[in-house]
């Protein structure tokens, strides 16, 4: 629960918290052989460091262990110091592997570690929901791995990498969406923090700094989308349900508006797909919004902002706790309407995860 400026209180569903293994040597400990002895990338990504550093000031946990890595310190963090009531975990990775079997192998182990350390922890773990990585590159592979968690009560979604080096709404990805439709889990779309092989942040290249990578990266979420509306992938599976979890979702207004106007007299071309495209957004895209997105905290439309293309329905609030840019629900325009403000703090996140608020929580 928190309380806004205008003194009204809400409870918090943080849809973007990043949790990370203590170490290289720590998510080891997760991996079989021959992948416990193979080179795997870091974390970083030094060649874009963010100004002042990755991670927001006393998120290091006890022994200046990384950010993210324990769940009491994070938990505490979260559910007794920043007002939140359920936190949705998103490991995170190390990008795409030229060997898609150490890749399937890392994100086991990301999966592996986060159910024993955070989603079965003693003081905090119902209160922790998770998040499934998997491979795309390994289809076989992620469909065993969804399998294996697709049942754990408070697994709500499976995860893959922003940086894909193929649209996700082509063929080959079909199967795995099928299978997360028909387990019920939504798929979040998130930028890896190892870098791996991935494609460099724009179509164009490596862009110079940080602050260029973190304005743009986001919008490759453009790409993938338009490939999956045109492929008749929410067609195909219409309980399908997309998160993308970098923000962005001030692009989906002139995006879609653009994507109407060429494409709706090209409907003929693909026939799989029949509706206008801004037809597919009503429950099956959602954003996590940052504390980057959209209208500044005290500009007088940002309600209205709201209210275009549907997104007050679409966007859940995310701190990106531990990084540098985390913020807190207090924090959103304050021209929001009070229904607009409880969508995102909580309502959205809710129904979509399936997530029970106790209802003498929902009523403040």
């Amino acid at each position: 629960m928190i309380q806004h400026p205008d003194g009204t209180r809400t409870p918090v569903i943080d849809a973007s918290v990043h949790i990370f293994s203590a170490s290289t040597p720590d998510i080891r400990k997760f991996l079989r052989e021959p992948f416990k002895s193979r080179g795997f990338p870091d974390y970083e990504m030094d060649w874009y460091g963010a100004p002042g550093g990755e991670y927001a000031r006393d998120t290091h946990g006890p022994d200046r262990s990384y950010p993210g890595s324990n769940p009491d310190f994070v938990g505490n963090h979260l559910f007794n110091e920043r007002g939140v009531d359920v936190a949705v975990l998103h490991p995170m990775g190390r990008g795409i592997m030229p060997d898609r079997h150490l890749g399937s192998a890392l994100c086991a182990a990301h999966n592996e570690m986060m159910v024993a350390r955070w989603l079965e922890n003693a003081e905090f773990g119902e209160r922790f929901r998770g998040t499934i990585r998997l491979n795309p590159d390994d289809i076989a592979g992620a469909l065993r791995e969804l399998a294996k968690y697709k049942d754990h009560p408070r697994v709500v979604q499976i995860g893959v990498p922003l940086q894909s080096r193929e649209l996700y709404g082509k063929p080959q990805f079909w199967p795995l969406w099928e299978a997360a439709a028909d387990a019920n889990l939504p798929v979040a779309v998130h930028i890896e923090t190892g870098e791996g092989i991935g494609y460099p942040p724009t179509p164009s290249g490596h862009t110079q700094t940080y602050e260029q990578y973190v304005s743009f990266m986001a919008l490759n979420y453009l790409y993938h989308l338009m490939n999956m509306i045109a492929e008749g992938v929410f067609e195909r599976f219409p309980t399908l349900k997309f998160v993308w979890a970098d923000g962005a979702a001030d692009f989906v207004t002139p995006f879609i508006w653009r994507m109407d106007t060429f494409g709706r007299p090209h409907l003929e071309q693909t026939p799989w797909a029949p509706r206008i495209p801004s037809d597919y957004l009503p429950g099956h895209v959602y954003f996590i919004a940052g504390g980057l997105d959209g209208p500044p905290r005290d500009a007088e439309f940002a309600d209205q902002w709201f209210g275009f293309t549907g997104k007050e329905d679409m966007v859940m609030f995310g701190s990106s706790y531990p990084h540098w840019q985390c913020w807190d629900a207090s924090q959103l325009p304050s021209a929001l309407t009070a229904e607009q403000r409880e969508k995102v703090c909580w309502r959205n996140a809710a129904g979509l995860y399936g997530i029970d608020i106790p209802a003498q929580l929902a009523a403040q």
